[in-house]
């Protein structure tokens, strides 16, 4: 805890990056995670990845509603902590860490005990596939409840300044997750061979061995985590207070995924390979929305607080500099997509019958990742205000014009580019519209701060 930032003094840009950095570290080695299984599940069979695509939505669906404790918590805890009330930043907090357990164990057991039907959703049609996508299921999100305590960890340490702590214990976690991974789906000696359940594990060994680094290193914190008692009655009025802030977002993430879920859906019925190479491509696209969901954090804590402390100049700076920098970034992440796909697919997919769908998919979302970079940090600042509802219900409209979108595109000569196309054509009418939407309601803002001076 001796990494702590002050985000109240100090150059701006500074401040923000030395936040961010660590935070980018981060979601780049979570990426990371996913990459190297993909990697080694690639190697088994491009079945194998199938089964994972499909099974690995609902981990991605799992993160929307731990969004809701994250999320609201962050924004809170930032702005108390600004306001210099630490008695209620410590309050939130524990709040946050009750909700992220109780949400976590109860998807977790819907996840076990509705495999079979959450899996059928996708109509898979190799039997091998959906019996691997059920095992994957069962072990990544029976257990989701390490993930959602790290999550919700890593944003209460964002929220105070400090993102190095939840950088060092990820850091730790992908080694562990690296050496896990070939030994438990390939077996060495005594350790057979598990295939895609050995990925499923390696991963939720990794998650455990971060919670525990997080726990190790926050509980001697005198401002907030050495005062966490997870039986403390719950206070209506504070979940509530999180709940008004954390909802929006938490159902733009789950509706987002649930969309994003159909339209898998409407790819399988390209073929198994179609799903992989979604599965594959979104792990490789995720280079430039988890360094942006980066920033987006640190924008986040960084306008929260500031915001708490009535300095609105600081505020709106530390969203300048963002979605300066997240710009930039976009348009490396469009570059390598666009004019390098053949050589980056072949990373993890080498099949010649799969790589020129994977070729197009990532040549295609390249166009978009500029303005979906700028979707993510805009969304972030707003919830540093505490403004959550209009910016999710915008985003989640537009996500939902890609289901009747991809099916008139898919029906088309595009085919399954059309289904890629109208992915990326949301995705720019969302960057785009959230950022004219942002500066308008900081001009109102400022209006409105001029008028009570």
């Amino acid at each position: 805890m001796k990494k702590r930032i002050d985000l109240l003094q100090g150059g701006i840009l500074k401040t923000l990056t030395a936040l961010a950095i660590p935070i980018m570290l981060t979601s780049l080695v979570q990426m990371a995670y996913n990459m190297i299984d993909m990697i080694w599940i690639g190697r088994i069979s491009s079945d194998a990845v199938a089964a994972v695509g499909a099974a690995g939505m609902f981990m991605w669906l799992s993160n929307g509603f731990v969004t809701f404790a994250r999320a609201g918590g962050q924004v809170l805890v930032a702005q108390s902590l600004g306001a210099d009330n630490k008695e209620k930043a410590r309050d939130y907090a524990n709040h946050t860490i009750q909700i992220a357990i109780i949400t976590g164990i109860v998807f977790g057991l819907v996840s076990i005990l509705f495999a079979d039907q959450l899996i059928g959703f996708f109509n898979l049609t190799s039997v091998e596939v959906i019996n691997d996508a059920k095992m994957y299921l069962v072990v990544t999100c029976g257990l989701v409840v390490f993930s959602f305590i790290n999550i919700v960890y890593t944003g209460i340490l964002t929220s105070m300044g400090n993102s190095h702590t939840s950088f060092i214990a990820t850091s730790i976690g992908l080694v562990v997750n690296i050496v896990m991974d070939p030994l438990l789906i390939f077996g060495l000696g005594p350790i057979p061979h598990m295939g895609v359940l050995g990925a499923a594990i390696a991963t939720v060994i990794a998650q455990m061995v971060v919670c525990a680094l997080l726990y190790y290193s926050t509980k001697d914190d005198l401002v907030i985590f050495s005062r966490i008692k997870l039986f403390e009655k719950m206070s209506k009025q504070t979940s509530s207070e999180i709940s008004k802030i954390g909802m929006p977002i938490a159902l733009r993430g789950i509706l987002f995924t649930s969309i994003s879920m159909i339209i898998a859906r409407l790819i399988s019925g390209f073929g198994d390979s179609a799903i992989a190479v979604q599965k594959v491509g979104s792990q490789i696209e995720s280079i430039s929305w988890m360094t942006a969901e980066g920033f987006a954090a640190a924008a986040n804590s960084f306008i929260g607080q500031n915001f708490g402390a009535n300095n609105m100049h600081r505020a709106k700076k530390g969203f300048t500099y963002s979605i300066i920098l997240v710009v930039f970034w976009g348009i490396f992440s469009s570059i390598l997509l666009i004019f390098f796909p053949d050589f980056i697919f072949r990373i993890f997919i080498n099949d010649p019958k799969i790589l020129p769908m994977g070729v197009d998919y990532l040549r295609i979302l390249g166009y978009s990742q500029v303005f979906m970079c700028v979707e993510i940090v805009t969304c972030g600042a707003f919830a540093g205000f505490g403004k959550t509802f209009l910016p999710s219900t915008i985003s989640i409209v537009l996500t939902a014009a890609r289901i009747p979108l991809a099916m008139l595109l898919a029906a088309s000569v595009l085919e399954l580019n059309g289904i890629w196309w109208a992915i990326t054509i949301t995705s720019i009418l969302k960057g785009g519209s959230l950022f004219v939407l942002f500066i308008v309601f900081i001009r109102k803002m400022s209006k409105e701060q001029k008028k009570s001076l």
